[in-house]
C-alpha cells in the first residue's frame, strides 16, 4: 500500500519540526535513565541504546529480536537478557542476538563482550555502533567518537551506519533528508511483504526508466541504505542527464554529515540556473533545516511556494513554512 499525499505533508512537517528546532538524536540514541550503571558517571548517563535495526527480516529469529528489543526499550532488562540469550543459543552465529545479549547484560561484561564482537567482526557498524554506545555510557567519550566514525567507515550502507553518523553531529537533524518525488513514494516498505517489495522495486529499477529508479533510490532512503540510494540516483542521473528530478534527486543522494557542501555544491548551481523550480527550491530549502540553517530554509520554501502555488512542492512547502512558524511563536 502506498502513502498518501496527505501522510506525506505530516511526515515532511514533522521531520523539518525536529530539525528546525534542533532536537538532537543522541539524547535518545545514546541511553536511558538508570540507576544501575558501574560508576556515578556511568549511572547518570543510564544503560546504552540497543538498535538492531531488523527491519526488512521477517523471519522468526528477526520476529524474536523486535521481541526482545521490545523488552529492552520498555525497561525490561532481564527480560530481554532471556530473549536475547535464548536467541543466541538457538543460532550462535547471530551477530544481532550476540550484541542484544551483550548490551541487555549492562553493565555485567557488556563491554568486553562487544570488544570481543568487534574482534570477530571489524567491518560491522552494528557491533561498532554499540561498543561505541557502552563506551559513552561507562564515561569514554574519546573511546566512543571513534567507535562510531569507525562504523560509518567500515559499513556505510546500513542503519547502524547512519545511526552513528547521527551520533557524531547532534547538531544535525537525524537520519539524512530524502528526496521526496512528486509521482509517489513507492509501497509502504512495512509488514511481511516489505522485503518482496523493495525486490520489485529493483527489479523495476534494473529494466525501467528515471522514474523507476528513483522511486528505488527513495525507498533505499528509507531503509537506511545511503550508499545504494545514491547509486540509484545517479543511475536515473545517467539515464536521463536533462531530467531535473534525476538531478535533484542525485544532490540530495550526496548529503553527508561529514561533507555536506557535497549536495549544496549541487543543489546550489540547479536552484541559479532554475530559479522558478519548485522542486529545487523545496529540497535545498530542507537540507538547510537539515543544518540548523533556518532562516535561509524558510526563504527556500518561501520561494517554492511562490512558484508553484497548487501543485505538490507548494503545497508541502507550505506545510513545513506553517510548522517552522508554530515553532517559532
Amino acid at each position: 500500500m502506498g502513502v498518501s499525499p496527505r501522510t506525506r505533508v505530516r511526515a515532511l512537517a514533522g521531520v523539518a519540526a525536529l530539525a528546525a528546532a534542533g532536537i538532537a538524536v543522541g539524547a535518545t540514541l545514546i541511553g536511558r535513565s538508570d540507576d544501575s550503571g558501574p560508576g556515578a558517571r556511568a549511572a547518570q548517563r543510564g544503560a546504552p541504546a540497543l538498535q538492531l535495526s531488523v527491519l526488512l527480516r521477517n523471519d522468526s529469529e528477526a520476529k524474536g529480536l523486535r521481541a526482545a528489543e521490545r523488552s529492552y526499550d520498555r525497561g525490561n532488562r532481564a527480560a530481554a537478557r532471556r530473549q536475547f540469550d535464548a536467541l543466541l543459543s538457538a543460532d550462535p552465529r547471530s551477530l544481532e542476538a550476540a550484541v542484544g545479549a551483550a548490551v541487555s547484560s549492562w553493565p555485567d561484561g557488556t563491554l568486553a563482550k562487544l570488544r570481543a564482537l568487534a574482534n570477530e567482526h571489524p567491518d560491522s557498524a552494528l557491533v561498532r555502533l554499540h561498543l561505541g554506545l557502552a563506551l559513552y555510557a561507562n564515561g569514554d567519550d574519546t573511546a566512543a567518537v571513534a567507535q562510531w566514525r569507525e562504523a560509518k567507515r567500515a559499513d556505510s550502507d546500513t542503519p547502524s551506519a547512519l545511526r552513528a553518523e547521527d551520533l557524531l553531529h547532534p547538531d544535525m537533524a537525524p537520519g539524512r533528508p530524502f528526496f521526496y518525488a512528486s509521482f509517489g513514494v513507492g509501497p509502504s516498505l512495512r509488514g511481511e511483504s516489505a522485503p518482496a517489495q523493495l525486490e520489485e522495486l529493483r527489479a523495476k529499477a534494473e529494466t525501467g526508466g528515471v522514474r523507476a529508479n528513483l522511486l528505488y533510490g527513495v525507498a533505499l532512503q528509507r531503509v537506511g541504505r545511503t550508499v545504494s540510494a545514491r547509486a540509484a540516483f545517479e543511475h536515473a542521473r545517467a539515464l536521463d542527464g536533462k531530467s531535473l528530478d534525476a538531478q535533484v534527486a542525485e544532490a540530495v543522494g550526496r548529503f553527508d554529515k561529514d561533507a555536506p557542501a557535497a549536495a549544496f555544491s549541487r543543489l546550489g548551481p540547479l536552484a541559479r540556473d532554475n530559479p522558478r523550480s519548485a522542486l529545487v527550491r523545496f529540497h535545498l530549502g530542507l537540507l538547510l533545516l537539515w543544518i540548523r540553517d533556518v532562516d535561509d530554509a524558510r526563504k527556500q520554501l518561501q520561494r517554492a511556494s511562490a512558484a508553484e502555488r497548487h501543485g505538490f512542492y507548494g503545497r508541502e512547502a507550505r506545510a513545513l513554512l506553517s510548522r517552522l512558524e508554530a515553532i517559532r511563536t
